[in-house]
């Protein structure tokens, strides 16, 4: 019995000591939020009558605490004057009731009216119904149902509003306008009109002073045909500035452009960050890179960190990459517009039908001429073309004619990886149809190995080893050489049992089947000419410099002058 008791009193002291903590954890609680709600009064708190018609008390009516107060009823409380047609007012707890033509005012800047309002003066906090009409500065807050705390300064409505800043309305479901900063928080059905753009989201910060939303969630930005979509971005109504993150999009017309983080600045670089990807819907082209950078009023981009762009114009996708790329635009906002794209250095290009791998490149729209400098090299099939500078002129992105400047080979394998036709030239010219090559020019010191091939039974006859000065060369609609013409040439046929070592391949002849790109992903990794490999420069030969010159009649030597 006594052990019980005791483990009774025990249980009764444990279950104490616990109510007791949760009763100091319950004050605590309500200490802290006690703290946050707490209300500083300074200064004089109490509404003084300053003006009424008529004054009377009725201690049997439903309000029997209230003075009731009718025409040109005016009351004072602090620095703010609130005017009616008639009012309960509350004296014992500083409190008033006003109806009709309500005119609340504060200070010089901020003036509030209304149909309705109840003002409690102790904790100096306004409901403001029917008609609300708020004024601060330049801002002008329209709604049916508006709540103003006077003591931290801002008011809220929460049957949706109107708020109209200059040329800018901003109307919202629910809102919170701060009276010092002059900011405001919008949610639900968030539209903003400024006359030019036009945007909507579901929550939106606005700070008036600045002009600068901020919109959070799925919101669109449409201005001047063109749209944004993001969920989170700062956008200046006056300066047409944005600042867009969250994986937003820019659309305008057929051209989009999608990145991590957008900075947009009207007449101004504007900038692109993470995954940024560039549309032409029109062209059917595409930029994708880490960082974009475009002015739209000079027309110049630079885009870098891993930067690839894409042609679908045709059936074949080209792609292209390389360390950098600049964008230059001439004539712009003209018909005779054009632009050069300069890629540098470490240029990679894959299409099925052609493959490119130079130090770096420029494309000029105005003629449509593909220009690769510095150890170029083009794949097409079974053919390798090189040279110090090659061009190639696109017709519709399908290539029409290609000149090699400086050195020129032209390689093509027969698919046994041993024998290869070769011709070797100062320039080289090819006509295409249709992106398939019909005739070829090759002139100065032209050197040619050519495997002539027996119709019967597709076997090689020998190996012609051929020099001129100039050679053109025709093929059918299978690319397969058809006839030759030369003006004069040395040759010789060898059979193909009898053919010297030294003649296999030409003193130029290389292959770089290791270094072409193999497919898209391929562009990535870098791998050029070892440096052995390399062109080197050849130097022109300049001719003599004519001298003048007179016999000196004394020495009778000549004189250079």
């Amino acid at each position: 019995m006594i052990n019980n008791h005791l483990k009774k009193q025990n249980i009764s002291g444990h279950g104490i000591s616990m109510l007791l903590i949760l009763c100091l954890f319950g004050l605590c609680v309500s200490s802290a939020f006690g703290a946050r709600k707490k209300r500083k009064i300074v200064g004089d708190n109490r509404i003084y009558l300053i003006h009424a018609d008529n004054l009377r008390f009725d201690q049997y009516s439903v309000n029997p605490d209230a003075q009731i107060l009718t025409g040109h009823v005016s009351f004072r409380h602090q620095n703010s004057h609130l005017t009616c047609d008639s009012a309960y007012f509350y004296q014992a707890t500083n409190s008033v009731k006003a109806f009709g033509h309500v005119h609340f005012r504060q200070g010089d800047t901020l003036s509030l009216k209304c149909d309705y309002a109840d003002y409690d003066g102790q904790v100096q906090f306004m409901r403001a119904r029917h008609n609300v009409v708020l004024h601060h500065r330049k801002q002008v807050l329209n709604t049916d149902s508006l709540d103003y705390d006077r003591l931290y300064n801002y008011v809220n409505f929460s049957e949706g509003g109107t708020l109209s800043d200059g040329k800018n309305k901003l109307v919202a479901d629910w809102g919170r306008y701060y009276v010092e900063t002059r900011e405001a928080e919008f949610y639900y059905n968030v539209h903003l009109k400024n006359g030019r753009d036009y945007i909507t989201t579901d929550t939106m910060f606005y700070d008036t002073r600045n002009s600068v939303a901020h919109v959070v969630g799925p919101s669109k930005i449409t201005s001047k045909g063109s749209v944004v979509n993001t969920s989170n971005g700062y956008y200046n109504t006056k300066t047409d500035r944005a600042r867009l993150y969250g994986r937003s999009t820019m659309v305008d017309k057929d051209k989009s452009i999608t990145g991590d983080s957008l900075f947009y600045v009207k007449d101004k670089d504007s900038e692109g960050f993470g995954n940024v990807i560039y549309v032409d819907k029109r062209n059917k082209n595409s930029l994708h890179c880490g960082y974009l950078r475009y002015n739209e009023k000079t027309g110049y981009g630079f885009a870098t960190r891993r930067p690839v762009a894409i042609d679908y114009s045709q059936k074949d996708t080209l792609w292209m990459h390389s360390d950098t790329m600049k964008i230059y635009t001439f004539n712009i906002n003209t018909d005779s517009v054009y632009r050069k794209v300069h890629c540098f250095p470490k240029v990679r290009a894959f299409r099925q039908d052609v493959q490119v791998v130079c130090d770096s490149m420029v494309f000029n729209s105005q003629d449509s001429c593909m220009t690769m400098y510095k150890d170029p090299i083009v794949w097409n099939a079974g053919r390798q073309l090189l040279g110090e500078k090659i061009q190639l002129f696109m017709n519709d992105s399908t290539l029409r004619y290609a000149h090699v400047i400086g050195q020129a080979l032209s390689v093509e394998s027969l698919g046994d990886s041993i024998h290869y036709n070769q011709v070797a030239s100062r320039e080289m010219e090819a006509f295409f149809v249709n992106g398939k090559a019909q005739k070829g020019v090759s002139f100065g010191n032209v050197q040619i190995v050519y495997y002539p091939i027996n119709d019967k039974d597709s076997s090689m006859i020998g190996l012609n080893y051929t020099e001129t000065d100039t050679a053109k060369m025709f093929m059918d609609e299978h690319q397969r050489l058809v006839r030759i013409w030369m003006p004069k040439a040395t040759g010789t046929l060898y059979p193909m049992s009898q053919i010297p070592p030294v003649k296999y391949k030409l003193p130029s002849f290389a292959w770089f089947d290791n270094i072409r790109p193999k497919d898209k992903n391929d562009i990535f990794e870098w791998r050029g000419k070892r440096e052995n490999q390399k062109l080197k420069n050849v130097s022109r030969h300049t001719a003599p410099l004519q001298r003048i010159g007179k016999k000196d009649e004394k020495k009778g030597e000549e004189v250079k002058i």
